[in-house]
């Protein structure tokens, strides 16, 4: 008996992921990726019930002030571009195999205080994640070795 099929999702779904690969399509039906083929980024799902992704592209550059906080209005806008970033409170529906992430905080202020679905389908140590407001936007997850 495959002991990941006698899980629930939630029980599946615990635990910290890499990303292997974002993509979306656009108007002509050709695949993006929009940050990148080579995007990196973690999403982590904790028992407790919250949760956190972060994606970004690679080869960003630093700010040239070397301030944690303080780069000219390019370096930043280029920063943001370059990022996504959101955490708070995760739900389940297993019947449907759906996933709700609640915008608690997000590096994109548009997202703040929503709830998005997403269908997960869990493969061995990949999860493929689908977003349930736009379904041609799929990232895939490895589950990382433990630290």
């Amino acid at each position: 008996m495959n002991t990941q099929t006698s899980k629930t999702l939630r029980e599946q779904v615990i635990g910290t992921w890499s990303l292997l690969s974002y993509e979306t399509k656009d108007e002509n039906g050709n695949t993006v990726y929009p940050l990148g083929k080579d995007a990196k980024g973690f999403i982590m799902y904790n028992p407790d019930g919250y949760m956190s992704a972060q994606l970004m592209a690679t080869g960003r550059h630093p700010y040239q002030s070397g301030d944690l906080h303080t780069g000219t209005t390019e370096e930043m806008a280029e920063a943001a571009h370059g990022y996504l970033a959101y955490s708070g409170r995760f739900e389940i529906n297993e019947e449907k195999k759906e996933l709700t992430h609640h915008m608690d905080v997000s590096m994109n202020p548009t997202w703040l205080s929503q709830a998005q679905p997403r269908i997960a389908s869990i493969d061995g140590d990949q999860i493929k994640i689908y977003n349930g407001l736009n379904p041609v936007d799929k990232l895939i997850w490895k589950r990382v070795d433990k630290n």
